[in-house]
């Protein structure tokens, strides 16, 4: 079974379609017990990241976030995988949960191009730049679907894919250990991000 988290952040049930759609079980909560009896674990979202921070600190979901990400496959999308690094820069600063080192800054702060428009919206190609099990049915290249304004730096090492916005390579996969992210919405791409979500459910 995949869990996937319920924190008031984030359109789920489309999420919980694409799963099912692949004839996987999926479950949309904010039950610790229901996390922890999981397979698998996806922390979705859209927004803010200090209100996401603040209405996850809320459930009290932290603690266990951070114990079964020791343990099973955890995949943040979006401002879900924002929120796995050590801090964000949206609105002040604010702390993240730290499962991988890096920060979140603002994209228009490292565009050379000051006509190109954010939020970064739309499909672009993901290159793959570290082969990674996440990656078992996708191909070097392929088109994903983005909708941001914040994205993830200083993460060379955790780094799997990236997407090309002017100058900026834009973090587009990461992983640490048994922690996957994706910056693009695989439920929203299409195809290729079926079959991404099937590759994670296969980890």
């Amino acid at each position: 079974m995949i869990a996937i988290v319920d924190y008031g952040v984030g359109n789920l049930f489309s999420l919980r379609s694409s799963l099912r759609s692949l004839g996987l079980e999926a479950e949309v909560t904010c039950e610790a017990e229901r996390l922890r009896a999981a397979d698998r674990i996806i922390l979705p979202g859209v927004g803010a990241f200090g209100d996401a921070r603040a209405r996850l600190d809320e459930t009290g979901l932290v603690p266990v976030l951070l114990e079964e990400a020791e343990r099973k496959p955890l995949l943040g999308i979006c401002l879900g995988m924002q929120l796995l690094f050590d801090r964000g820069f949206e609105y002040g600063e604010h702390p993240g949960l730290g499962l991988i080192p890096g920060e979140v800054a603002f994209l228009g702060e490292d565009l050379e191009d000051q006509t190109l428009k954010i939020p970064h919206m739309g499909w672009n190609s993901l290159e793959i730049v570290k082969d990674d099990p996440l990656f078992r049915h996708f191909e070097h290249g392929e088109y994903v679907y983005y909708v941001h304004s914040f994205y993830a730096r200083n993460c060379r090492e955790s780094t799997l894919g990236v997407s090309r916005y002017g100058n900026v390579a834009v973090t587009g996969a990461v992983r640490r250990g048994n922690v996957w992210g994706t910056q693009f919405h695989p439920e929203k791409s299409g195809d290729a991000g079926l079959r991404l979500l099937r590759a994670f459910a296969e980890l």
